[in-house]
């Protein structure tokens, strides 16, 4: 649940289409903006990583539709944007939350892990706002992209994490550029180390943990939570001058630097 700083209708009218948008980070995104107003669309590669988000949203007085989709797939994609629009009848927000990731020394990633992530993250990035764009020029939207710290400075075991969302921070300042005159604002969100993730549960042990969170300026880890209210205020009305920035949330972490060691 997202602390209780915003109006309960900040998104009241708005259509989201959220990618990812079943478990993680951008679960939790989804649900806040669900909480705060606005009308669903998840996407995951498998229909069942979306079942119980929508569920949730629905047992909560809320709208969700669950349409799988691979986002390597412009096709796919292009077919969730369309039932998307067919059953709401248009598209306000996108966000861009489909990832991979895994940990692996880059003298032993092959280079079908390296691509795969790229697929996913950079690729499926713009196939995404491809797809969304008339739709989202025809309400004035917006679009979110779920970024990273990793490639700021150097994080080892991540050479293809961060070539990705790299990749991602670039598709978000360039789109901010060529689409703002078409009334479309780009945005992102660089999330440090959130510790209520699977992916962070799985990916780091916990010595690796206690040496970080001493290389964070505030002293702890983030929670989903931090990540969907920077969400929900770039989304709402409030940051509707904002364009083309990718919001580190991070407590300051990557200042200090990115390495594990």
């Amino acid at each position: 649940m997202t602390n209780n700083i915003f109006s309960k209708d900040i998104l009241q009218g708005k259509v989201a289409f959220v990618t990812g948008g079943g478990t993680g980070i951008t679960g939790g995104v989804a649900r806040a903006f669900a909480e705060h107003g606005a009308k669903l669309a998840i996407t995951s590669r498998k229909i069942e990583n979306l079942e119980a988000m929508k569920a949730q949203v629905e047992g909560h007085g809320g709208k969700c539709l669950a349409v799988a989709a691979d986002v390597r797939d412009f096709e796919a994609v292009q077919n969730a944007i369309a039932k998307t629009v067919e059953h709401y009848g248009k598209i306000d927000i996108v966000v861009n939350g489909a990832a991979g990731n895994f940990l692996c020394a880059a003298n032993e990633l092959s280079p079908n892990g390296f691509g795969t992530v790229v697929d996913i993250d950079t690729k499926g990035t713009f196939n995404v706002c491809r797809a969304a764009f008339e739709a989202l020029q025809q309400s004035k939207g917006q679009i979110l992209n779920i970024s990273a710290t990793l490639h700021y400075l150097a994080t080892p075991m991540q050479i293809h994490v961060s070539a990705a969302k790299a990749g991602v921070d670039a598709i978000t300042r360039n789109l901010s550029v060529e689409w703002g005159p078409h009334g479309v604002r780009v945005n992102g969100i660089a999330p440090g180390p959130i510790e209520d993730t699977e992916g962070m549960k799985r990916l780091l042990p916990e010595p690796l943990k206690d040496k970080i969170t001493k290389r964070i300026p505030l002293g702890r880890f983030g929670k989903i939570a931090d990540i969907e209210n920077a969400a929900l205020f770039l989304a709402s009305d409030a940051a509707g001058y904002i364009n083309g920035v990718t919001l580190v949330v991070d407590g300051g972490q990557w200042l200090k630097g990115t390495s594990f060691g």
